[in-house]
């Protein structure tokens, strides 16, 4: 169970990472849309079965099998989560901005280049969401994974 839990940390950290520095590499943090106006598009409304009861997904959006995997116990849980389905990224990315504070999720940050991700928190856990679309089809990557406890620590000694 350890070392389950030391490999996920380490992969979810991995991601992560290179998630920050894409985002400092791109300098396109915003939270603004890129091709329209999310007003003027449907709303996404979330899904009656969840694979996490605490992370919505939008309705009609089909569950991946083949590119996912998912661990849960009573005290830990961390995967990588693939849906694909009908909508923009624009629609999607509302969506989430939307639904995920319903479930006690907090918006970190949102980044948009080739892909879109964003970034959320709670207690012991964070979240992020891949959003790649093509044309009016979006596939979205959910990564799960506790909240890393070596990166809220100080650090005595510079770095040289």
């Amino acid at each position: 169970m350890r070392k389950n839990h030391t490999i996920f940390s380490h992969l979810f950290v991995l991601r992560l990472s290179s998630f920050v520095l894409l985002s400092l590499i791109t300098g396109c943090t915003t939270t603004y849309s890129r091709k329209s106006d999310p007003t003027q598009m449907p709303a996404l409304e979330p899904a009656a079965l969840l694979k996490f009861q605490d992370i919505p997904i939008p309705s009609g959006f089909a569950f991946s099998p083949d590119e996912s995997y998912a661990f849960q116990s009573t005290n830990f849980r961390a995967g990588i989560i693939t849906y694909k389905g009908r909508a923009t990224g624009d629609q999607v990315v509302a969506f989430f901005k939307e639904q995920m504070p319903m479930y006690n999720w907090h918006l970190l940050n949102i980044v948009e280049h080739s892909l879109r991700m964003l970034s959320f928190e709670k207690e012991q856990e964070t979240c992020v969401i891949t959003v790649d679309e093509k044309g009016n089809k979006s596939k979205i990557t959910l990564s799960i994974a506790p909240k890393s406890q070596g990166l809220n620590r100080k650090i005595d000694k510079p770095f040289k």
